[in-house]
């Protein structure tokens, strides 16, 4: 079944209020891609964003983004005045997200809310609270510790606290109640919205593409609730930590700093908090992309206080171990193994024997040295190909960078020389929707042949990723049929 699909994080929309979210536009882009016979939406983790403002690093695995509840949703529930939303800064500049204002402004607005609620009454809302107490519980009481903290992370709290020793958390509940009553329902309002969203994409035939990252924050609540998950000491400080070993592209590597797994007790368990995890994740999306899925056969391993990534050693994972398990729970789903990077024979065995399509970039695959795997003629059915993800540059700012003697043979393969700069990415897209891969995700920056000024994220850098947005008259008709067209072309119906 060959589909397409286009990949824009739900941030990235556009709205009145300084973020994607939830709101009217986010239906209207439904709509969109109806009508550009898209038939999936390809979105970046949900979870709420920490220090970075990236959502691969999330306060919990489990939870969702305050910051997608729609303002327009709670005035029509009664709970804002539409007058009161003008009293916030959510930041002018409709293409890029401020995060510093976002953070200012939505959390008072959302207490707001939340006392204009009576949501302790609302049945649906204790529903939700039992329905989820396996890790609701303990994100709204990390969350409000968090914040009777002044924000720091959870190493250094008062060590009763951060040791969770049982008094102390009673304590605090009986302090801080309504506070951790604010995070329950920011969740239960998240999870109504997010619900009655995707509903309609799927009402419309389109699927929703979640993402969801190997690892969790060490400042989480996943790390916090659940020290023996993970390699930590009696005092939980990490042992070791995730990164990416030195390559070509970084001399001393990547020191990413997450926890890594206890892989001995999960499987002593059952694997039972990933499946509690993959039961959630397939609770918010259709498909599932697993990010570094590599980390699966063997992950990187750099002893606790290293400052880079130089001094560390590779461990094995848990390999089929967990996929078999997760199948006789869950049965068969739809997943995306995320395996670039350096792919060794093993990483590549895990992925056939999953059965999981692997992912197949176009931006990887023009290098003029070397016959590559990523070019469109070396594909095979079962892959999703993208022209490029969150984490490289849009088509046309690499495009525009690479030397000279990739870009030359680029453009011989795709016969583009001269060619109009707004077309190139069109070229590339041709290029994809034409493979066989069965799934082809295009990142929406593409379409509008946006250059770097649009990318997503720089791996590795902090201050300036995560804020893009496309404007509201972005997705236009021509544009719609323009897709459709090659849609129809190529056969990408979902048919």
């Amino acid at each position: 079944m060959r589909r397409a699909g286009i990949l824009l994080p739900v941030a990235s929309l556009p709205s009145d209020y300084g973020i994607g979210c939830f709101s009217k536009e986010a239906y209207d882009f439904v709509d969109a891609l109806e009508s550009a016979g898209q038939k999936c939406w390809q979105i970046l983790p949900l979870g709420p964003t920490s220090y970075g403002d990236s959502p691969y690093s999330s306060f919990s695995t489990f939870a969702g983004n305050p910051y997608f509840i729609d303002p327009d949703t709670l005035v029509e529930k009664g709970w804002l005045k539409k007058d009161s939303l003008l009293s916030y800064d959510f930041g002018k500049n409709v293409h890029y997200i401020d995060y510093g204002k976002i953070y200012k402004a939505r959390f008072p607005m959302l207490r707001e809310a939340f006392k204009n609620s009576g949501i302790e009454a609302s049945k649906a809302f204790q529903d939700f609270v039992e329905e989820n107490s396996g890790w609701l519980k303990d994100y709204a009481l990390f969350m409000a510790i968090k914040d009777e903290n002044g924000g720091r992370a959870y190493l250094s709290w008062d060590k009763d606290l951060r040791l969770r020793k049982k008094e102390a958390l009673t304590s605090f509940e009986k302090e801080h109640g309504q506070d951790i009553l604010f995070y329950e329902f920011l969740q239960f309002e998240f999870a109504e919205e997010w619900e009655k969203l995707r509903a309609y994409a799927n009402e419309k035939g389109i699927k929703i593409i979640g993402d969801i990252p190997i690892y969790v924050a060490m400042d989480s609540a996943d790390s916090w609730a659940n020290p023996s998950l993970f390699q930590f000491d009696e005092d939980q400080n990490p042992i070791a930590v995730a990164g990416c070993p030195p390559d070509a592209f970084s001399k001393t590597g990547q020191l990413w700093g997450n926890p890594l797994y206890n892989w001995e007790y999960h499987k002593e368990t059952a694997y039972e908090w990933w499946i509690e995890r993959l039961k959630r994740v397939f609770s918010l999306y259709d498909i599932v992309r697993i990010d570094h899925f590599r980390g699966f056969d063997a992950y990187y391993s750099i002893p606790y206080g290293e400052k880079n990534a130089v001094n560390g050693k590779w461990e094995k994972g848990p390999g089929y171990d967990l996929f078999k398990r997760v199948k006789e729970v869950l049965g068969e789903r739809e997943v995306i193994a995320e395996d670039l990077g350096y792919i060794t024979k093993s990483v590549k065995r895990l992925t056939k024997r999953t059965g999981f399509p692997g992912m197949k970039v176009l931006q990887f695959a023009f290098d003029s040295r070397e016959e590559s795997d990523y070019l469109p003629h070396n594909y095979e059915k079962n892959s999703v190909v993208y022209t490029g993800t969150h984490d490289n540059d849009t088509l046309l700012g690499w495009y525009k960078s690479i030397i000279k003697r990739d870009r030359d043979y680029a453009d011989s393969y795709l016969n583009i020389k001269g060619l109009d700069e707004k077309e190139i990415p069109w070229a590339f897209i041709r290029a994809a929707y034409g493979s066989v891969s069965e799934l082809c995700i295009v990142p929406m920056q593409d379409y509008l042949s946006l250059g770097t000024e649009a990318r997503t994220n720089l791996p590795s850098t902090l201050g300036e990723n995560w804020k893009w947005r496309m404007g509201k008259k972005d997705f236009t008709k021509k544009l719609m049929t323009r897709i459709k067209k090659l849609v129809d072309i190529y056969r990408r119906s979902g048919e």
